[in-house]
């Protein structure tokens, strides 16, 4: 009887012992979600824009040129110039920079409020889980852009002050989805053993909780900040966000292009351009994250898993 030849099997074994994780995720997300991965591209890009903004800037923001007010775009300008006559394209690069620092800051302080109300509501549960869903249900019953304008009103404008609120604000909302998830978690059988074999409850939460409900805060990461920078340019738009002198996306649609639409429609269209692409990308590559990282939406291996199998 001949001996099999097993060493395409076992090079196909070690080529997917040594593909990690993140390997693996991006992988599957070049493969099944080309949308979302070049909306990730897109958003990388504009992650690189706002950091190098100082050099990619043709001129500071807030140089003026005072005999080229209100200039269409030209070679020296390529988005044309606002009516104090400063660089647009230098004004919408800074702008970029503050939608990313306060979108990603914001969220992270959402997934932060997220993790501990929701967190701590549903591991605790009793009485202390429904006074905590009680103020949580009060908190959504109120319009969403309602409360920000009064909050914003009461502390005042500023980055601290927004960031803080939109933090705040959107992590409250977004506990309920740790909740559940922690919910879920605690009717797993070595949740329950943890608890039989009278393991503390911090030590519980840390080593059986916290990492299993990785995969939807990194959704709830993801899905957050679009709204988190359309929230801020809406504040900004009207009139309650960032300061007049900081250029952000909603402060230049709220005043340049509002003001100086008719005579100057540039003012206009390149912020609410820019805005609305950096938000559909935000958007679609946090829908394809959820995709990837969700078992209940992408179904056991994926495709690349049984793929794989089927190769070996």
């Amino acid at each position: 009887m001949g001996v099999r030849d097993t060493s395409g099997i076992r090079s196909g074994m070690g080529m997917l012992r040594r593909r990690t994780g993140l390997d693996d995720f991006l992988i599957r997300l070049w493969q099944t979600k080309p949308l979302g991965t070049a909306c990730g591209i897109f958003v990388l890009i504009l992650v690189f824009v706002a950091i190098f903004a100082d050099v990619l800037a043709p001129f500071p923001y807030y140089q003026v040129h005072p005999l080229d007010t209100l200039q269409a775009s030209s070679t020296r300008y390529l988005l044309g110039t606002d009516q104090l006559g400063r660089d647009f394209l230098s004004r919408i690069l800074y702008g970029a920079r503050l939608s990313i620092a306060v979108g990603l800051s914001a969220t992270a302080l959402n997934v932060v409020v997220a993790v501990l109300v929701g967190g701590i509501s549903g591991f605790l549960g009793g009485k202390f889980d429904l006074a905590v869903q009680r103020f949580v249900d009060a908190w959504m019953a109120f319009p969403g852009l309602l409360l920000l304008l009064t909050i914003m009103s009461l502390v005042g404008r500023g980055v601290p002050q927004i960031i803080l609120v939109l933090g705040i604000s959107g992590g409250i909302g977004a506990s309920r989805i740790v909740r559940s998830a922690v919910i879920g978690i605690k009717e797993n059988v070595y949740f329950q053993a943890a608890e039989a074999i009278g393991s503390p409850k911090g030590k519980t939460l840390v080593r059986h909780v916290l990492p299993n409900i990785a995969a939807p805060v990194i959704t709830i990461f993801s899905i957050n900040i679009g709204g988190v920078i359309m929230s801020e340019a809406s504040l900004s738009f009207l009139g309650f966000g960032l300061p007049a002198q900081i250029p952000s996306w909603g402060g230049l649609l709220s005043r340049e292009g509002r003001i100086y639409m008719e005579m100057a429609p540039w003012l206009a269209l390149w912020p609410g351009l820019f805005l609305t692409v950096t938000v559909y990308s935000l958007n679609m590559f946090g829908d394809a994250v959820r995709d990837l990282l969700d078992p209940r939406l992408r179904g056991g291996g994926g495709r690349l898993g049984a793929e794989a199998a089927r190769a070996v």
